[in-house]
């Protein structure tokens, strides 16, 4: 089974507590992925792509399965940061 999802990723927890506070009151998820993530998906809003499992680090791929499409993820911490994750399909 593939899932799509996008992502923000951030280095430090209190900005990435403040996006997912503006994410919640209704921010635009694209426009905040390409203002402030550290991860090269940015440039597409911080599209992913598809992905099955395996395919991501343990904490990602955990958190990404567990969403139902449209859903916003809490912070997830991997080795590269905070993580906003949110399943587009």
């Amino acid at each position: 089974m593939k899932i799509r999802a996008s992502h923000i990723l951030i280095k430090k927890y209190g900005q990435a507590e403040q996006i997912l506070s503006e994410l919640k009151g209704g921010g635009n998820f694209k426009q905040l992925a390409k203002t402030h993530s550290t991860c090269p998906s940015s440039k597409k809003g911080g599209d992913l792509g598809q992905f099955g499992k395996g395919q991501m680090v343990k904490e990602f791929e955990q958190a990404a399965f567990n969403l139902k499409k449209g859903e916003l993820s809490g912070l997830v911490k991997t080795k590269f940061g905070y993580h906003i994750i949110k399943r587009t399909g």
